[in-house]
């Protein structure tokens, strides 16, 4: 979710205990708070279409959660399991000229997608912001589809957002990660390989108003917002699709 504050659930976990996105006073908030930073490239001339934004910014999380230097010893693997021990949480935030360059010169990785820029970085404590980061606004995310995207392609996974909400695009940005984090965590490490060899290819679509409430209540992974900034809490994103990663080319 967009802000420092947001959190969300993807229900009980297999044994019955709180999931990592669930916003109910959990052990979870005992631990030190870290968050994960993404930076949208938005430049005032050129802006990126809002649905490539979003796709751009979910590949991202996925680029970071897939990244050798997250796992096992890797030297940001202590800080991605600090931020997944506690709160889930992500910020978006943009930049523009030389704001962009200074972001870019911090490590982290950017993802491109057809127009779209974002740069992700490796988890930061909740009041520990590299000062580069924290200059940058969460506000000015203003962007739009100059035409309505079409259709989803039925091989792709998909993050279907709440069709009764209205959100900033970093807001939506974030939301969208959590939905891809949710994918993530479906898939065994052969398929997430699967998916990260083809490039973690999926769809961000505003969900049918007609389709939403069977949407979330079909047992797909949904992320729930504890409506700290923007929003009521509630549901956000349904993920559907998580099994067609497994027919992707490999």
């Amino acid at each position: 979710m967009s802000s420092i504050d947001t959190t969300g659930t993807a229900g009980p976990a297999d044994d019955g205990s709180p999931g990592p996105f669930h916003h109910e006073e959990t052990g979870r908030d005992a631990a030190r708070q870290f968050v994960l930073p993404l930076v949208a490239r938005i430049e005032r001339a050129a802006p990126p279409a809002r649905t490539d934004a979003l796709q751009t910014a979910a590949r991202a999380v996925l680029v970071l959660l897939s990244d050798e230097r997250a796992d096992g010893d890797g030297e940001w693997a202590q800080a991605v399991r600090d931020w997944q021990d506690a709160r889930i949480r992500k910020v978006v935030r943009r930049a523009r000229g030389a704001e962009w360059r200074r972001a870019e010169a911090l490590p982290g990785i950017t993802v491109r997608g057809a127009d779209a820029e974002v740069r992700v970085f490796p988890p930061v404590p909740l009041d520990g912001w590299p000062k580069d980061l924290a200059r940058l606004q969460v506000s000015g995310t203003e962007l739009a589809d100059p035409e309505p995207p079409g259709a989803p392609d039925e091989s792709l996974p998909v993050l279907w957002l709440n069709p009764e909400l209205e959100m900033s695009a970093g807001k939506e940005m974030a939301q969208v990660g959590h939905g891809a984090q949710l994918a993530w965590w479906e898939l065994s490490e052969d398929e997430r390989a699967v998916w990260r060899d083809a490039g973690f290819p999926l769809a961000v679509r505003t969900a049918p108003p007609s389709a939403w409430d069977a949407l979330t209540r079909g047992g797909l992974p949904v992320v729930r917002d504890a409506g700290f900034t923007e929003i009521a809490p509630g549901n956000t994103v349904a993920v559907e699709g998580v099994d067609r990663i497994r027919s992707l080319p490999h």
